[in-house]
């Protein structure tokens, strides 16, 4: 079974108050990692693995942003790790939607 986690990465010290760029990189780290993801307005979500997949998953992203001259990156994460069943984020946001 795998988990879904929500995170968001605010990128300081790029002297413009605009992170669309930054971002942008964001999902291509993703896209490379070929990972099942979802971007929101304030987060993005991903399918993964296993919890251990987060850490490898938010190296890359924080390599990257500082590859591209972000100075600090403060990141936020969320996670739902249920073992009891399977679950997607399709699963998850069908349930509340219809």
């Amino acid at each position: 079974m795998g988990v879904i986690i929500e995170f968001a990465v605010d990128p300081i010290g790029t002297g413009s108050t605009s992170v669309g760029d930054y971002i942008r990189a964001v999902v291509r780290v993703l896209d490379k990692l070929g990972y099942k993801y979802q971007v929101g307005p304030m987060g993005t979500s991903v399918e993964l693995p296993s919890v251990s997949e987060l850490g490898r998953l938010l190296q890359e992203v924080h390599d990257e942003l500082y590859r591209l001259g972000v100075k600090r990156i403060v990141t936020t994460v969320r996670i739902d790790d249920r073992r009891d069943k399977a679950i997607t984020m399709e699963y998850k946001v069908r349930r509340v939607v219809g």
